[in-house]
């Protein structure tokens, strides 16, 4: 990724047309970690708060915020809106409803557990058949990965289900706590249980058994209904990914998940948990399993 860029550092002509949607910007935090791009940051303007992201109109990346600005205005009110998009001299940048929040906890027992379960149920039923908006299949980006009729599907997913992309809002009196999701930059139209999936190797990584993991998603209905034999395949292609991205460029956060899909493929390839968990799909069962994962 790119050095972040700082708001001034914009052309002066790019800031200027943005000012044209906002009125006068008062001051500006850039966000320095997060979203791969590089601008990030929230402008205090004449019209209220804005999330302001993109880059360079010529980037690798440039895909990326163009895919989001095509996709938005299909996406349900979970998704912040695009309030405009800025295309100048050599800069593109997109302006979104701000969003205040902080990111979920995943770990067992966490309080955002609930919510979570809640969005992604309803998310897949909103999100299917998926929108005219064309975006890749899913089974195309993971050709290399899984047979693609394992994951082919229907539904627009977001497909980057990292605890940074959910932003759940302090709860006021009289309110309940609400969770938004946003970078919708990698779009697919795939099998409607794939996003859940994702989350769960999220959740393996925060703390908890595969077991625990999976009697959590079923309470999700397009997971629960997911065939058994395509969550397996998807988990062994998680290997792989992880696997890939490791030895291909390694980052912190490249072990720790690799980690947690060896030990959720490990997980489905036993012989006894069939009978089990495998036999209770579609229902929300409890595990007589610890959530606390193995060390």
């Amino acid at each position: 990724m790119s050095r972040r860029r700082h708001w001034h550092e914009l052309p002066e002509s790019v800031r200027t047309e943005i000012e044209r949607h906002t009125g006068r910007v008062n001051s500006v935090a850039t966000i320095p970690t997060g979203a791969s791009c590089d601008v990030a940051v929230t402008l205090d303007t004449a019209t209220g708060r804005v999330f302001c992201k993109g880059g360079n109109a010529d980037s690798p990346s440039a895909w990326l915020y163009r895919n989001e600005a095509r996709v938005n205005p299909w996406l349900p009110e979970v998704a912040p809106r695009l309030l405009w998009t800025v295309e100048r001299d050599g800069w593109l940048l997109l302006g979104f409803e701000h969003v205040a929040g902080r990111h979920p906890d995943l770990a067992p027992g966490s309080p955002d557990l609930p919510l979570l379960a809640v969005l992604l149920s309803e998310l897949s039923g909103q999100l299917t058949p998926c929108p005219p908006p064309a975006v890749r299949p899913f089974a195309d980006r993971w050709h290399s990965l899984i047979d693609p009729e394992l994951v082919d599907g229907d539904t627009l997913l977001h497909t980057d289900m990292t605890p940074r992309n959910f932003l759940v809002s302090e709860q006021q009196a009289g309110s309940t706590a609400r969770i938004r999701l946003v970078d919708w930059s990698s779009p697919a139209h795939g099998a409607a249980w794939i996003d859940t999936a994702f989350l769960l190797l999220r959740l393996v990584r925060a703390g908890h058994t595969p077991s625990a993991a999976e009697a959590w998603a079923v309470q999700i209905p397009a997971y629960a209904s997911a065939p058994e034999h395509a969550v397996t395949g998807f988990t062994e292609a998680l290997v792989r990914l992880w696997l890939r991205k490791q030895l291909a460029a390694p980052a912190p956060h490249h072990g720790p998940l690799l980690d947690a899909a060896q030990r959720w493929a490990a997980y489905r390839g036993r012989p006894e948990r069939v009978g089990g968990l495998a036999m209770s799909r579609g229902k929300a069962v409890k595990t007589v399993e610890s959530s606390a994962a193995p060390r």
